[in-house]
């Protein structure tokens, strides 16, 4: 009796696993049990390298979304809107629930952010509200990697799934939707190095230290430059917390630096935009190229100034962070990571329509 007790308990701690005999979210029968939720183990996690799935090859293995059997309240929770970026998100997650109310899915979905990016505290307050209001799925893009772990864990109590939206990195949520962020940083060293004839001098502008998307970001652009063009050195690196005041000082310093200075590689558009205006103050012909193809940034390389942006497009990631979420609820058996679109945007396409780029196509719906 003893070694099967033993056994029992092996099994239980090797996984957070939570049944809790409560009421499921929006459903008013307090005797039914919500639906177990597994967390995975509490050990570093990166999506870039998981065993994922494009989304149009998750539409063709699992076919039509499933409908939802009960009204499906979502809840989702960006960084913050002072972002374009994430503004652009919160647009694509409603705009996703809503093509699946037109198509008769009991559906909505609440969008809400920090009160800025450096807002910790703030952003996990926003989550345990939505769980003390029994949302019935969440949609996570937390500020650090760690700062919404005990929302994660909470809900997971209360039977409600959470979904990893875009970065940082929770790393006990069981999925993740979003872009391979270190190709965010390839993409950006491919194109300078072919401008530059692989030869020249970059420097590199990181996001929050604390960010999984900075630091994959800039070492898929280091690692790029390595092993593909040693020829380019990269003679500056520091953070500007994604802030377009600090990147606008950074730049303004290494241009006087290094008066040869070639490029400036930056995690973000809001930055990149913030090193522009100190290249154009300096009247030098130095390429500037950003991540996340925000409107100001396609706007800023038809006018000529920023080069290039890698655009992971969060409109159309926020509409498969909504279907996963559905997906998920109806119990289809998904892979950890689901990776969504992206592309490096300069002249040469920045007038194309996204949805070309990309190829993109609405998913099948249930009848």
């Amino acid at each position: 009796m003893k070694r099967i007790l033993f056994q029992a308990f092996i099994v239980v701690a090797t996984a957070v696993f939570v049944v809790v005999p409560t009421m499921a979210a929006g459903n008013s029968d307090a005797s039914k049990p919500v639906k177990a939720i597994t967390l995975m183990p509490d050990q570093p996690f990166n999506p870039d390298e998981a065993a994922g799935m494009n989304f149009g090859d998750m539409r063709t293995q699992f076919g039509a979304v499933p409908k939802p059997a009960a009204a499906v309240k979502l809840g989702a929770v960006a960084k913050a809107f002072e972002n374009e970026y994430w503004r652009t998100l919160k647009k694509g997650m409603e705009t996703g629930a809503k093509k699946l109310q037109d198509r008769g899915y009991d559906v909505t979905i609440d969008v809400r952010s920090a009160q800025g990016e450096g807002d910790e505290m703030g952003q996990l307050s926003v989550v345990k509200d939505m769980i003390n209001k029994r949302y019935t799925a969440l949609l996570l893009s937390p500020i650090s990697d760690g700062n919404l772990v005990p929302g994660v864990e909470e809900a997971a109590k209360a039977g409600i799934p959470s979904i990893n939206v875009n970065d940082g990195i929770i790393n006990i949520a069981p999925n993740f939707v979003g872009p391979r962020a270190i190709q965010n940083g390839e993409l950006a060293a491919e194109w300078i190095a072919k401008k530059l004839g692989g030869k020249g001098k970059t420097a590199i502008v990181i996001g929050m230290p604390k960010a999984f998307a900075a630091r994959q970001r800039t070492t898929g652009f280091e690692n790029w430059m390595k092993n593909n063009a040693p020829g380019i050195e990269i003679v500056e690196k520091q953070n500007a917390d994604w802030d377009r005041a600090k990147a606008k000082d950074l730049a303004d310093i290494w241009i006087k630096k290094h008066p040869d200075l070639n490029a400036i590689f930056c995690n973000n558009d809001t930055m990149a935009l913030g090193v522009q205006e100190a290249v154009n103050a300096s009247g030098k012909n130095i390429l500037v190229v950003g991540v996340d193809g925000i409107g100001e940034a396609y706007d800023s390389i038809k006018k000529g100034e920023m080069d290039a942006t890698v655009d992971s497009f969060p409109f159309y990631k926020g509409q498969v962070a909504v279907e996963v979420a559905l997906r998920i609820l109806g119990g289809q058996k998904l892979p950890r990571v689901i990776w969504t679109p992206q592309a490096l945007i300069d002249s040469t396409n920045v007038n194309t329509d996204a949805a070309q780029i990309i190829g993109w196509k609405d998913p099948e719906f249930s009848k």
